[in-house]
Order: C-alpha cells, then structure tokens, then sequence
C-alpha cells in the first residue's frame, strides 16, 4: 500500500534530464519504487507552464509500506535494547564510508522483516559508537553478532549472503 506524500511540479526545461522524466526509466530500470516522475497531461496542469510555455511534469513521492529502517543502537541505549531483550538480537557493525556494509544492509532489512517478532535487529555506527566495537573486539566492518539472553552467541564478518546469516540465526531462534 502506498500513501501519497507530496506532489512537485517541474517544468520541462528545467535541470532534469528528459530520460529521467519517463516513469519506466525511474521505476524499472533503477528498481526504486518510491519516486515517480509522471509527464503531466490533464487539463487541470495546463494551467501550470512555466515562461517558454511549456508544461511540467509531477514528482510523485510514495512511502512504501515495505520500507523498513533497522533502528540504530547506541552507547546509552545498548543495555536496554540489546542485552537486556527477550528476543535473540542481530547487531550490525557498521559505518557509512563503508561499502560492504552498504551491500548487506538491504539482507538485513529483509531479515529484519522476516524474522518480525522472533528477532530483533539493530546496527552499530561503529564511527559514532566505538566503544561498543572495542568491547566486542569488532575489527572489521560489516559484522554481525547475534546476541540471546545478553550474551553473544554468533559472530559473521564480512558481506556475506542472505543464506549464511539466516543459518545463523536459524540456531537461536
């Protein structure tokens, strides 16, 4: 289900390029679904032309329902959210400058939806919370601890697939 957020009219002239402007180029060929760019031809845009005479487009902005953040963990909140969970937890390390984390962070969402209910997942901004990186002896990024009861049960280092993570879970849930 998709909610209709905001609507922008750019005229046809403007910094965008005219392959940008085709909805198939934005929805298909790049696999994002959240933002459509529809050419606007009802008569009810008409009256929207820009100096030239020109008529825009409409930047369709949608929030999807399967769009799912896996919320960040800190040094404040570690105790309460991880150690202290009824539920086994999935840590991600991580950092922005890093590109294998960027590689498994949507297998981690789709963990994260797969597992609703029976894990948690958080990640770890390695940058931003090192201490939680020493204390664990986190040395390289992406990894990824699965914690239960408070302790760490499983350790995976590295982009790895989808398969390897959800083996590893699979023995705690």
């Amino acid at each position: 289900m998709a909610a209709r957020i905001e609507t922008l009219v750019l005229s046809s002239g403007s910094c965008v390029p005219s392959v940008a402007l085709s909805p198939v180029a934005v929805s298909r060929s790049m696999g994002f679904r959240g933002l459509n760019i529809l050419p606007s031809r009802s008569p009810a845009k008409l009256s929207l032309r820009n100096r030239r005479g020109r008529s825009g487009s409409r930047i369709l902005c949608e929030a999807q329902e399967t769009t799912l953040e896996v919320p960040a963990v800190t040094d404040s909140t570690w105790q309460s959210l991880v150690l202290e969970s009824d539920l086994p937890v999935l840590v991600e390390f991580w950092a922005p400058w890093c590109g294998p984390c960027r590689m498994i962070l949507p297998v981690i969402d789709n963990l994260a939806k797969q597992y609703a209910g029976k894990l948690k997942c958080y990640k770890v901004n390695t940058d931003a919370s090192p201490s939680i990186a020493t204390q664990y002896g986190i040395r390289s990024i992406p990894t990824v601890l699965i914690f239960k009861n408070g302790e760490k049960k499983d350790a995976v280092i590295g982009a790895v697939p989808e398969s390897t993570l959800t083996t590893s879970i699979e023995k705690f849930v």
